[in-house]
């Protein structure tokens, strides 16, 4: 069995994450999101706004706009931070709040998620902490202590060790 082979075993053998080191790391990642949210206003619905309506006259920068080019703001906002996470998870497994709380996404076998369990996650968390958290509350069931979106997704979050 050659090294790679090793680490893919040992990352299998991780524990899965707890709850609250989850929260934390999301906590971590909502700064990052939030800045994300205001560059995406910045650079898309604001100048969108000034083409089509001229420099708005209130602080409402949504009044002017029709429903379906709001719903496409909002589906482009969602795409943006899904594609925050898709780049981090499939790049090396950690967005940066789980690099602060030594986490890892990975699949079963201990190997990163593949493109579309990445996709899958990336919008099914957000609806498993909408209502109530309760997809994150699944975690505290045994035996397995994943999230509802882990399993949809066939992914699990790690705890990786202390590094020396």
């Amino acid at each position: 069995m050659d090294d790679s082979e090793n680490s893919i075993n040992d990352m299998s053998l991780m524990p899965i994450a707890g709850l609250l080191r989850r929260l934390a790391a999301l906590i971590y990642d909502l700064f990052l999101l939030a800045a994300m949210v205001m560059a995406y206003a910045l650079l898309v619905i604001t100048p969108l706004r000034i083409s089509l309506y001229g420099m708005p006259s209130n602080d409402n920068d949504w009044a002017g706009f029709p429903i379906f080019i709001k719903v496409l703001l909002i589906l482009g906002l969602i795409f943006v931070l899904a594609a925050y996470y898709f780049v981090c998870w499939r790049k090396q497994g950690q967005s940066m709040g789980m690099k602060a709380w030594r986490l890892k996404l990975q699949q079963s076998s201990g190997e990163l998620a593949n493109a579309s369990q990445c996709w899958s996650r990336a919008l099914l968390a957000p609806i498993s902490l909408a209502f109530f958290g309760i997809g994150f509350l699944w975690c505290l069931i045994p035996p397995n202590n994943e999230c509802l979106h882990d399993r949809l997704t066939g992914t699990k979050v790690v705890v990786l060790p202390k590094s020396k």
